[in-house]
């Protein structure tokens, strides 16, 4: 029988997922851990490069947990568990950070775009987020890291370290590879379609949060922005609103873009926008029920936390021996 491949991914628990999220990271996790074998963490450590409010961390991280169980992520087939638990990812980055250049650190979109929206805070951890992010992927010796486009830098930077150790030590890492998500790798804002939907937007009206209920999704969608024209077609570059709103309704209903396009023929925009919101509420109001029932067994969740942090550890400190006996590190 052929060995599975390990995938790893996680999410920060800050602020509220949202649609993009649930199509672009939960709902293919759903799929992916029937065929790989995964490792998904909460990602408390990258949550602190911005400042948190620690009693709203705690909650962020349990609430997390919740939703991931809710959307049928299941913790018998996959090692679910808080990146903070498993000591190994903050011991693995301090030896990476001494194979990592700092003009590669100051190169990654994703510190510039973080040093411009909080300048009050530019700190180490903003520019060594890449190189955490690494250890996270390397330690449990990833064979691919399911990612959105905006993120390839991340999974190219992980990769460029790992063979720059194992050149100077020998092979230690696997060399992981990105996993890019097709259908609905990229849900964008509903007010300005040119920028992705982001869970820190300026302006929430353009996007929807999984815990938004039916009411206000089918408010937020009325609102959405459309395009010239009255045709409903998918064409990105002409009409990047409808565009938008065909690969969610698409997503969210399990139909191909061309089946999405006939639903709509001869249809208005109120209607379209208002069928759009529909589907996407139908799918939100049973995964908030769910979630809201896990949360109320606080003693459940902990246990699927400790359970997952002991399996991650094992495979995690087995790396990390690996590497402190290859830089020469003395163990007991």
């Amino acid at each position: 029988m052929e060995e599975r491949k390990i995938l790893y991914s996680a999410i920060q628990p800050t602020n509220n997922l949202t649609i993009g999220n649930l199509i672009g990271a939960i709902k293919n996790w759903t799929n992916l851990q029937n065929d790989y074998d995964c490792y998904f963490a909460i990602a408390n450590m990258h949550a602190i490069t911005v400042r948190q409010v620690p009693a709203d961390l705690r909650q962020t991280t349990l609430s997390m947990l919740a939703l991931y169980l809710a959307c049928g992520i299941d913790p018998e087939k996959c090692v679910m568990y808080v990146q903070s638990h498993v000591p190994a990812h903050a011991e693995l980055c301090w030896v990476l950070n001494t194979f990592t250049y700092v003009g590669e650190m100051e190169r990654m979109t994703q510190f510039k775009d973080k040093s411009a929206r909080h300048a009050e805070n530019i700190n180490m951890g903003l520019m060594d987020y890449p190189v955490l992010m690494a250890a996270d992927i390397l330690l449990y010796q990833t064979d691919v890291v399911p990612v959105g486009l905006d993120q390839r830098q991340h999974v190219e930077i992980s990769r460029d370290i790992a063979q720059r150790f194992n050149n100077i030590y020998s092979p230690t890492f696997k060399i992981p590879e990105a996993l890019y998500m097709k259908v609905g790798a990229k849900i964008n804002d509903l007010l300005d379609p040119s920028k992705k939907m982001s869970k820190s937007a300026e302006n929430p009206n353009g996007v929807i949060y999984l815990s938004d209920d039916k009411d206000t999704v089918i408010r937020k969608f009325k609102r959405a922005v459309t395009d010239s024209g009255s045709e409903i077609k998918y064409d990105p570059e002409a009409k990047p609103g409808v565009s938008n709103l065909l690969t969610i309704y698409s997503v969210f209903t399990g139909k191909t873009i061309a089946e999405a396009e006939a639903d709509f023929a001869g249809k208005g925009y109120g209607d379209f926008k208002l069928a759009v919101g529909e589907a996407v509420a139908d799918k939100l109001t049973p995964i908030q029920k769910e979630q809201a029932r896990l949360l109320a067994d606080k003693s459940y969740l902990e246990g699927v936390l400790r359970s997952g942090a002991e399996r991650a550890s094992r495979t995690a400190n087995r790396t990390l021996s690996k590497v402190y006996k290859k830089i020469g590190f003395y163990q007991l």
